[in-house]
């Protein structure tokens, strides 16, 4: 028997506004949902007739809103910008004083802090959630990211806390087997409060900025097992297979190893030999890389995968090019075995060296938006339902346990052996590829990165010269203190050269 008022309210039902919806019944809570087109309500209440906490479709927005128990509690999930001010303000009018709207879906950060603001000024209450898994997450268990007032996040922790993915409490490996009216119960949830305004946004953004890399590398690791090594499709799956069983554990190369081994019902062939080499993306990778040039942080291995994607996209341009410009045949003479397992290590520390720039890159926004980021918290809640779960975010939680304030990812014992222990391996894989060359650009930042942070001394000594020399931009000394600038009178014809 359904309740008078219902638990919580949903408005869009898209893909994922529709599994989230189903998510939340099949934990119990009633769901008020609410869809622009009428007809796509109506259709998803018909089929979806016996969840255990049941749908109450509204074809008006004020019905929707008084459907709601109090204090009401809003999902959006509709298209990021304009449509969801055009949503809110929608809302406004209708809601009372305490009510709560949770945005969840990829807003930018900055609009989430202005949303905040503006709805507090007139007591509504704002949450800005990541929402990550895609469409088998939002029905199934995603990963969680909320932030805003800490009061709106304690109205929806219990909502957010039973539909969220969980993992296994002592290994932090995910918890599987979800089916439609029987959810996952047991285990830690991955969500968790992120802060306040645009924190969980933000934190999401970054989240899917680190993904890019993944994303990339694996490309990268593929393209060497295949250009390289000369592997079939078919072939380079089974070794991303056996990779999944190790340290490499993840959605990610789990779904690499079925995707290489997926044959194309129309001709025959392997599938990804027949799928075009062009990759789209959605703007949250470029975010990621625009913040952290704004904060000056160096993050270039998730600008490397974002500029990769942009290369992909100029075909026509690349296929004209291929019959111009020339460079070395791929060829590999020595131990195949030995080189498989050398890219295995070059995919690992170069994903080290991704994760610790996206960390580095979180502890910047902190500090710049008065934010207080648990690390070991943000790390434990990607275990599960999120696109980049993974095995080794269990480390991760782990180093940040050890030290709060570890300053790199790079730091900590753990990682720094595991770099120690693989980084020939990831050498001679970043070699290879640049005399075969056959492009790799996540590997190749993510080296630079790591060799350039091991530096006591980088050649911006230099670069202070050159600026100085141009632009009278001023210099400091070695035998001075920090934060104390000279400048040269540098020589022109008749002038001394004179030090102020």
């Amino acid at each position: 028997m359904s309740k008078t008022h219902s638990d919580v309210g949903l408005i869009g039902l898209a893909v994922m506004g529709q599994n989230l919806a189903l998510n939340m019944a099949d934990h119990g809570f009633q769901v008020s949902v609410y869809n622009r087109t009428t007809a796509t309500m109506e259709k998803f209440v018909a089929e979806n007739p016996d969840t255990p906490g049941g749908l109450a479709g509204q074809a008006e927005l004020a019905d929707f809103v008084q459907s709601i128990a109090k204090p009401r509690k809003i999902i959006l999930l509709v298209k990021a910008g304009k449509a969801t001010d055009a949503v809110i303000d929608s809302l406004v009018p209708l809601l009372e004083e305490g009510d709560i709207i949770v945005d969840g879906g990829n807003a930018h950060w900055l609009d989430t802090i202005r949303r905040e603001r503006d709805l507090a000024a007139k007591g509504i209450r704002f949450v800005g959630s990541g929402v990550s898994g895609g469409e088998e997450g939002a029905r199934f268990g995603p990963s969680l990211m909320p932030g805003g007032q800490l009061s709106a996040f304690e109205e929806i922790e219990p909502i957010w806390t039973a539909i969220a993915a969980k993992v296994d409490a002592e290994t932090g490996k995910p918890l599987t087997g979800a089916k439609p009216g029987k959810p996952i119960t047991g285990g830690v949830a991955c969500t968790a409060y992120i802060g306040a305004n645009g924190a969980g946004h933000y934190v999401k953004m970054v989240h899917n900025g680190i993904e890019y890399g993944d994303m990339q590398m694996i490309c990268e690791a593929y393209s060497l097992l295949t250009n390289l090594l000369g592997l079939s499709a078919p072939e380079a799956g089974k070794i991303f297979a056996e990779w999944n069983t190790g340290v490499l554990d993840s959605f990610l190369i789990e779904i690499t190893a079925d995707i290489l081994q997926q044959v194309d019902a129309a001709t025959g062939r392997p599938f990804v030999d027949v799928v075009l080499d062009t990759a789209g993306q959605k703007g949250t990778g470029k975010w990621t890389s625009v913040s952290a040039l704004d904060m000056g942080v160096p993050a270039p291995t998730v600008a490397e995968a974002v500029f990769a994607r942009f290369i992909s996209a100029v075909k026509e341009e690349r296929v004209a090019a291929s019959k111009i410009l020339t460079g070395p045949a791929p060829k590999f003479s020595g131990d195949r075995d030995a080189f498989i397992a050398a890219i295995h290590d070059a995919l690992y520390c170069s994903k080290i060296c991704s994760y610790a720039q996206g960390f580095q890159l979180m502890r910047a926004a902190e500090s710049e938006y008065n934010w207080t980021l648990n690390f070991a918290e943000i790390s434990r809640i990607w275990r599960g339902g999120c696109i980049i779960r993974a095995r080794f975010l269990q480390k991760i939680t782990e180093a940040y346990l050890r030290d709060g304030r570890l300053q790199n990812l790079l730091l900590d014992a753990y990682f720094k052996s595991e770099i120690d222990r693989t980084q020939a391996n990831w050498r001679k894989v970043v070699a290879a590829a640049a005399e075969n060359g056959i492009p790799a650009p996540t590997f190749y930042s993510a080296l630079a990165y790591y060799d350039s942070y091991r530096s006591e001394r980088l050649p911006a000594n230099l670069l202070q010269g050159q600026r100085d020399y141009f632009g009278a931009h001023t210099y400091e000394r070695v035998d001075q203190p920090r934060g104390k600038f000279f400048h040269l009178d540098w020589p022109q014809p008749g002038r001394p050269q004179v030090e102020a």
